[in-house]
């Protein structure tokens, strides 16, 4: 993972909305501590209470329900996905450098195993119903399958180079953002074969996907600040929103029917209304900070928690400067 709606008609078909942004209230409930280092993906364990963070070299671990400090835990090199194993005392986190997936005990951090997958493994995704996971190989343009009974690649799926972040659909249906092809790749996890991919038009460089079974929708976040609406069914993109800039998750509430992506360089959370048919038209930005470019979510109560942390300024040719020491922080988001 690298980066970091208004109103629309049903009709609308690939073009680019110019909604307005409805602020609403800061939503800010405090911040948690953390150690310093790079962080990416973040995950919540609403069965234990825990809020986990993939960071360079290990996993933070939040422990919310008992109010404890945030703790390091494992060993990985360059953390993207952390993802907590259902049932288990597992966690699955991809370690980005040394081209592995390594499962880590969540109760005292020893590795319980560690798979070979391919070239700088990032996002993935849980498939619960079979007992196996994605994993987003980036440079190697692949997707290794993980059983995660045997913890061995069962299947290899080439797609290209540039992927990002997955979702699941209803009908078993791979969904994987592409980059640098600024499209989303599909996989038949029937067949593990790939499937089409469908074209994002102006959306460049998406990151963040989120697929709403409710309406059988994906959501992808775009680098140009640029939200693509597409119909998961009919595989074609239905329309582009505006958020804001920098943006490196979707946080899917299907509880409240809402859609979050945190938008890192404007500082904002746009929460996107997915409420009725068609194309979302009710876009809210909350004010949070620079940096906050991913999360995870509490379904129960709806509270957000975004990374952030703050940066120096770039030299020539960097996206952003080097951390300030002791920066690094969870925000804590209660929307209305």
């Amino acid at each position: 993972m690298k980066r970091g709606l208004k109103s629309i008609g049903w009709g609308f078909v690939a073009g680019m909305v110019a909604a307005c942004a409805c602020a609403a209230p800061a939503a800010r409930a405090g911040d948690l501590p953390g150690p310093d280092g790079n962080y990416d993906y973040a995950a919540f364990d609403r069965g234990t209470g825990h809020l986990y963070v993939a960071r360079a070299t290990s996993v933070t671990d939040y422990d919310l329900k008992n109010g404890k400090a945030a703790v390091s835990i494992g060993q990985i090199q360059h953390g993207h996905a952390v993802l907590p194993l259902k049932g288990r005392t597992d966690l699955l986190v991809t370690s980005g450098d040394d081209d592995t997936v390594r499962f880590i005990d969540r109760t005292d951090g020893h590795e319980t195993g560690r798979v070979a997958v391919g070239r700088k493994p990032d996002g993935a995704v849980i498939d619960e119903r079979h007992g196996r996971a994605f994993v987003m190989n980036a440079k190697g343009g692949t997707v290794s399958v993980i059983d995660l009974a045997s913890r061995k690649v069962t299947a290899t799926v080439t797609l290209k180079p540039g992927l990002e972040f997955p979702a699941l659909g209803q009908d078993g249906t791979l969904y994987v953002n592409n980059e640098d092809a600024n499209e989303i790749e599909t996989v038949d996890t029937a067949a593990m074969a790939a499937g089409p991919a469908i074209a994002l038009g102006a959306c460049t460089g998406p990151s963040g996907l989120a697929y709403d079974k409710s309406s059988d929708r994906l959501i992808a976040a775009c680098a140009n600040g640029k939200a693509a609406i597409v119909s998961a069914g009919r595989k074609t993109l239905e329309g582009l929103v505006a958020i804001g800039d920098r943006p490196d998750a979707v946080i899917l509430d299907a509880m409240r029917r809402r859609a979050y992506i945190p938008c890192g360089a404007s500082g904002e959370l746009d929460q996107i209304s997915l409420a009725g048919a068609g194309v979302p038209g009710d876009v809210k930005r909350i004010p949070t900070e620079t940096g906050a470019r991913t999360g995870a979510l509490d379904a129960r109560t709806g509270t957000l928690y975004l990374p952030a942390a703050r940066f120096s300024p770039p030299a020539p040719g960097q996206t952003h400067g080097a951390m300030i020491p002791g920066s690094f922080h969870v925000l804590v988001v209660r929307p209305g």
